[in-house]
């Protein structure tokens, strides 16, 4: 008997089986896609607070330089 490498396996399942594999499957996914999303969540909301500190720096010190320079004109 020879032995052909360009043969392809071929493995014939039950249709139940393969629907049962399928269904455990699409939850394991849908587990995954769950948490990946809720880590996704804690990134974004970690870089907002993050970008939120940056603005209230800089409207702080926008606020405090234009309060400098209107000292003189209201204490003379």
């Amino acid at each position: 008997m020879t032995e052909r490498s360009d043969r392809v396996p071929s493995v014939v399942t039950d249709p139940a089986d393969f629907a049962e594999v399928l269904e455990r499957l699409n939850k394991i996914d849908e587990k995954i896609e769950f948490v990946h999303s809720e880590v996704a969540q804690r990134i974004g909301r970690k870089v907002g607070r993050d970008i939120g500190i940056l603005y209230g720096a800089v409207a702080g010190i926008l606020i405090f330089l234009v309060y400098l320079s209107i000292k003189p004109w209201l204490f003379g």
